[in-house]
């Protein structure tokens, strides 16, 4: 047992940390900074800036207009916006009011949003007017406010200080995950838990006002709490990214470039397709000081071209593991150029000094070092449980028999690892079925579930994979209701109508009965290889444009027979894909299309003739450019002679 007692010793929270511990809410420690830094800029979105006063007072005056719904304690606000401006306004207008917000990523489909309101039952609905009307589709009507057609009315409140009404321990957001039977969870977070984050990583990063952070992520994605507050509450500016540059990697490392970004935060799977832009020669003079993962495993062997070309002292480049329900980030791990070389395993380091981390067995035991134990986390970061879900958050959020006092929580994370001779922590990935996707927690059972609702669909088993890039791809094997066989393209449509773009399987697989284990289990590792996509044709290309889009389709999905009239998304492609497509088709092609037009023009057949259109255009106007030099030249020599005449 001693070598479990050091494990156990070793990560407890140091109490000389403890008094960095917040007593103030995050409108609040939002207002200290704004007093600080009135004038440094809070947010950009393209040209248009917000000082830290002007984001102040707009949020003082929705706030105003929030509190004339009578919002109660712990009240939610649901907050359904693109990244923007009023996307932010918005969340601090919310706290400032004494509820929390509830981010509903506008690309969800409506039966998820309707999902989620039904659920959460905000109390006000803030949006936009062009997603007011997904907004309205739950069976209770909630007041909404539409920022951008109410604005008016918005800006005639009052924009002086309103006062806090929340307190530490009121709730600052929800967010909700996947759920494992087919309904999603919202993760209750309090403003102590968030807060506590940033002070109790300070000593690490020394964030300040002069970095640049962008908000790249979804606000339906934890890691945008991270980017927003991090900057926010230590007087930086927060870039927003729109929704067509966060899917090309080439307009975004430009972005960082022109915006001089200082922190970067990234899921490894996006900043992989970073290294490419590099390595296909798109250079510019980054401002990094820090590039921080999260959300899924880091494979430290794909950064070594970037530090071939960056080395590892700026910037650093940092790995932190993190679960939502214990507030973002639990661990910190810098990575060197060293570990890309030799090391082969996923370390995620040591936790942050107000969190415990044990690796425990079923019976709730320390494991030995070098042993396999479940990751279970206690401390200050441990979120408050599951909205509305009194028996999950009994399972899951457990009394913590290691810390002192019988208050103590801790969280039973489903995650996989093992401490390394070094007290390194190895992460050896889930425990159970659940999968992360670009950053996104995603529990397969319910894709599972959601696809046996379909008419002919009896079974159903999702799996998932290594891609092209290392991520994962998921799969979906089902079994059809007698006398039903349903074409897998209806099976991927019907559940694109229901799920999120990163929940919908690429590849679908009709067997007559799923294989069982000895127990009588599904087999999962008997199931057979499927189908790699959803094909209608194999029309081999017949110019040498569809020739050369084939070439680069072949070597991003990694599928080698391609017709013409095969679709991008059908063969395994997704919006980060699309985004290295748009590169390729940059560098090798030299031909520059909006990012938009590839995902309207899914087929090589129908993206080749777009991309022809767009060189002949492109070829005429250089013609009719050459000729428009000429003749101006012509009538400069012309005129230069008659006037030398004598």
């Amino acid at each position: 047992m001693a070598g479990s007692e050091l494990n156990l010793s070793a990560h407890r929270m140091d109490p000389q940390r403890s008094s960095l511990l917040p007593s103030e809410t995050l409108s609040r420690s939002f207002e200290r900074q704004a007093e600080a830094t009135p004038d440094g800029i809070a947010i950009q979105s393209g040209c248009e800036q917000l000082t830290y006063r002007e984001l102040d007072e707009r949020s003082n005056r929705l706030a105003r207009r929030l509190r004339q719904a009578d919002l109660q304690s712990d009240a939610l606000v649901a907050v359904c916006l693109d990244r923007s401006f009023d996307l932010i306004i918005s969340m601090l207008a919310t706290l400032k009011a004494g509820a929390a917000y509830l981010p509903i990523d506008p690309s969800y489909p409506v039966d998820r949003v309707t999902m989620i309101l039904e659920d959460a039952k905000p109390s006000v609905i803030l949006t936009q007017e062009l997603y007011a009307s997904k907004m309205l589709t739950g069976g209770e009507m909630q007041p909404v406010v539409c920022v951008d057609r109410d604005r008016d009315v918005v800006a005639q409140q009052d924009a002086s200080p309103l006062g806090d009404v929340a307190s530490p321990d009121s709730l600052a957001y929800v967010i909700y995950t996947s759920g494992s039977t087919g309904r999603p969870k919202g993760v209750m977070v309090t403003h102590r838990n968030a807060s506590r984050l940033f002070t109790s990583t300070a000593d690490w990063y020394n964030f300040g006002s002069s970095d640049v952070w962008t908000l790249f992520h979804s606000s339906a994605f934890d890691f945008s709490v991270w980017e927003i507050w991090g900057c926010l509450l230590t007087g930086g500016r927060l870039v927003c990214v729109p929704y067509w540059v966060a899917r090309s990697p080439a307009d975004f490392y430009r972005l960082l470039v022109d915006q001089q970004v200082t922190v970067l935060n990234q899921t490894p799977a996006a900043f992989y397709q970073l290294i490419q832009i590099e390595e296909a020669g798109t250079v510019g003079q980054l401002s990094l000081r820090y590039v921080i993962f999260g959300g899924e495993a880091l494979s430290f062997a794909a950064l070594r071209p970037w530090f071939a070309r960056h080395g590892d002292r700026r910037p650093q480049l940092i790995n932190m593991y993190g679960i939502t329900e214990t507030t973002v980030h639990v661990t910190y791990r810098p990575v060197t150029s060293a570990d890309s070389r030799v090391e082969t395993r996923s370390l995620i380091g040591t936790p942050i000094p107000d969190l415990r981390l044990y690796l425990l067995d079923s019976e709730l035991r320390p494991v030995a070092k070098g042993e396999i134990g479940e990751i279970y986390v206690g401390g200050a970061g441990v979120a408050r449980g599951y909205l509305n879900r009194p028996q999950l958050t009994a399972e899951r959020f457990l009394s913590d028999p290691f810390a002192d006092g019988s208050q103590s929580l801790m969280y039973k994370s489903g995650d996989l690892a093992r401490h390394t001779e070094t007290g390194d922590l190895e992460y050896l990935g889930r425990g159970d079925t659940q999968v992360k996707i670009r950053g996104f927690r995603i529990e397969l059972g319910e894709i599972e579930a959601t696809l046996t609702d379909h008419a002919d669909v009896q079974q159903a088993v999702v799996v998932a994979r290594k891609g092209a890039f290392g991520e994962p791809k998921l799969l979906a094997y089902f079994v059809p209701k007698p006398s039903r066989s349903p074409a897998p393209r209806s099976l991927r449509d019907f559940l694109a109508t229901r799920l999120p773009e990163h929940m919908v399987p690429y590849a679908y697989e009709e067997l007559g009965a799923f294989p069982l284990t000895i127990n009588g289990k599904i087999d999962r590792d008997a199931l057979p290889a499927p189908r790699e996509t959803v094909r209608d044709g194999r029309e081999l290309a017949s110019t040498p444009m569809e020739a050369a889009v084939t070439e680069i389709w072949r070597q991003l999905l990694g599928v080698k027979d391609i017709g013409v009239a095969d679709n991008f998304f059908d063969l395994g492609g997704d919006s980060l894909l699309l985004g290295a497509m748009h590169s390729e088709l940059r560098n090798r092609l030299r031909v520059d299309v909006p990012i938009t037009v590839l995902f309207e023009f899914t087929t090589i057949r129908a993206l080749a003739r777009r991309l022809s259109d767009t060189l002949s255009i492109a070829s005429f106007d250089e013609a009719k450019q050459r000729a428009q030099k000429q003749r101006a030249a012509f009538a400069r020599r012309h005129e230069q002679r008659r006037k030398d005449r004598p």
